[in-house]
Parts: C-alpha cells; sequence; structure tokens
C-alpha cells in the first residue's frame, strides 16, 4: 500500500539550508526548511532524536526523488549511485519556529581535523554546507510513533552521559531538557580545546570537557568514565582487540544488536550504583570497552544502560 506523503507516519522531504555557523574547527551548525517541518517533532521531548539526511552523491549535485510510501529505502537503495546521494544519521539539536517557518537545527561534525575519522561524504558536505545548500530529510512526525530516541533514563537516576564529537550534538540536545534536578555528569571527548562549546545544563550535572590534542581517541573519555564510578585509573583501561570490535553495537533497555536476551535477571547487582543510568556512545571499540568495564567488570545491570557504537574509527559509515 502507498502512503501519499500528507498522511505517511514520518516526515520526508527536501530542505534548504538556510543558516549556517561554524561553532568550532570540529562542528558545524546549520538550519534546515520547508514547509513540511510543520510536522517534524515527537509528543514530549526529542532527547537524542535521531533524523536522516540524504545529501548529494557530489557537491552541488542533485538530489534523489525519494519514493512516497513506507518502502522508500528500498526505492531508494534501488537508485544508480550517482543519483543516490548519502545517506547519514544525525541527532536532532532542536526545533525553532512554527508551522511552515519551522526550521531543524542539526550539529554537524566535521572529521578528520586531528586524524581521526573517515572525511566521507557526510562529513564533506558539512564543511561545504552554505545558505542555499539542499539536502533530503527523513525524520518523526508529530503524533506518530517513529522511534529513534534512545535516552530513557528513570526519574531520580544518577546520570552518566558520555561520548565523542559524534556524541556531542545529542548529549547537549539531552542535557538542555533534563530536568532542573536532574544529577550526575557528562563525559565529552572533543578534538581540541577550541571544540569545547557552550551547553546548557543542570547544576546538577557535571560536564567534563576532554580535549584529545593528539591524544589517543577514546583515552581520556574512557579514563574519565571510569575514574568517575570508581572503577579504576587511567592503566586499568580494558583493552579491546580490533577483531572483538561489534562495528553495529547498539544496546538498550529494548534492543541488543548481539542478541542478548532483554529479560534475563541481571547475574550480579553493582552495589551503590543501584540507581545510575549511562548513556554512552561514539567510536564503536571505545564503546565496546565501556561497556565491557560497566556491565560485566562493574556489575551494572544491562537495562541500567545504553551504549551506541555511531562509527568505526578508519571507516565511512553507511547510514
Amino acid at each position: 500500500m502507498t502512503i501519499a506523503p500528507a498522511t505517511r507516519p514520518f516526515v520526508l522531504c527536501e530542505v534548504e539550508v538556510v543558516r549556517v555557523e561554524r561553532l568550532s574547527p570540529a562542528f558545524v551548525r546549520v538550519e534546515l526548511a520547508a514547509p513540511e517541518l510543520a510536522d517534524l517533532g515527537v509528543d514530549g521531548p526529542t532527547w537524542d532524536q535521531r533524523v536522516k539526511l540524504v545529501v548529494p552523491a557530489t557537491p552541488g549535485g542533485p538530489l534523489p526523488r525519494m519514493a512516497d510510501g513506507e518502502d522508500w529505502y528500498a526505492a531508494w537503495q534501488a537508485l544508480p549511485a550517482d543519483r543516490r546521494g548519502h545517506l547519514r544519521t544525525y541527532t536532532l539539536r532542536d526545533l525553532v519556529g512554527s508551522g511552515a517557518d519551522t526550521r531543524a537545527v542539526v550539529d554537524l561534525v566535521v572529521h578528520g581535523e586531528d586524524g581521526h575519522g573517515a572525511t566521507g561524504p557526510g562529513s564533506r558536505w558539512a564543511a561545504g554546507a552554505r545558505v542555499g545548500s539542499r539536502a533530503v530529510l527523513l525524520g518523526p512526525r508529530r503524533g506518530v510513533a517513529w522511534g529513534g530516541i534512545e535516552f530513557a533514563a528513570p526519574y531520580g537516576a544518577e546520570l552518566v552521559l558520555a561520548g565523542d564529537e559524534t556524541a556531542v550534538p545529542a548529549v547537549l540536545a539531552i542535557l538542555a531538557q533534563l530536568d532542573p534536578g536532574a544529577r550526575g555528569a557528562a563525559y565529552l571527548e572533543v578534538p581540541s580545546a577550541a571544540d569545547v562549546l557552550g551547553a546548557v545544563h543542570p547544576e546538577g550535572v557535571r560536564l567534563v570537557w576532554l580535549p584529545r590534542e593528539g591524544a589517543p581517541l577514546g583515552e581520556r573519555l574512557t579514563a574519565a568514565v571510569l575514574e568517575g564510578l570508581g572503577l579504576g585509573a587511567a592503566d586499568e583501561e580494558p583493552v579491546v582487540a580490533a577483531d572483538e570490535v561489534d562495528p553495529d553495537l547498539w544496546e538498550t533497555p529494548t534492543w541488543s544488536s548481539s542478541g542478548e536476551d532483554l529479560d534475563a535477571p541481571a547475574l550480579r547487582g553493582a552495589p551503590g550504583l543501584e540507581g545510575v543510568y549511562a548513556w554512552i556512545a561514539g567510536e564503536s571499540r571505545v564503546v565496546t570497552g565501556l561497556r565491557r568495564a560497566l556491565v560485566r567488570d562493574l556489575g551494572l545491570d544491562r537495562r541500567q544502560v545504553a551504549f551506541m557504537g555511531y562509527w568505526r574509527e578508519g571507516v565511512s559509515m553507511g547510514t
């Protein structure tokens, strides 16, 4: 059954860049406009809501014509490579305006500035984005269950938010929407001190920026998270071999990329940490090591954690 554009359970439309701001060497903020964005959103906080952008196959090139029905993805994949463009996933940083003047704010990462991350088509589009640049946006339609939000902390939980630069937009979006009485800590590793951004966050949530400044990817993030939870110092960080990395790592209380039994009882508890909720995202090897430390070594119940491998170092991710 083909669903008409006005009634499909998501927003799928061509958008135009109406504002660009280079926040730092690694971050570019764009505001995207289209009349269809009047319906973009969710019923409640957007938290770490994911949206997808399709950018042209070549800078300034044409965008694909997207199918109207729920089978849009299969139809898009069937297009010739030079007409398909590139599909990438981002966080909806904010929604501003209303009605046909609604703007979707998306913060994009420009990879490769410090030698980490593949400088793929999404990064190139971000670096070259100008007023008038165009893309195709796929996102949630307000009033329709769509998914794409993983942050689900119980009220009053002790928060542990952690990520590299690819997770910064999601963490900052979460922080800005938290209850003023929220408590915990957020750890953000970025390429350099120039990438430390201004952020709105509750007074009870400590925000720790961790500029790499040439250090190995994930080293400072891992050390800070483990020390913050009392698990160990930097010389006790978990070592993850390349063949142990799940490039599709996605473990949340409601989904397991490894097929874990979501209903299985915890094998053991984590004394003193029963109220912790951890949300950790970024490079797959780093996230794998943190998951191993928190779930296996520290004993956190997997229902207390969400671990997302957003990307793999040296690999241009497809979606």
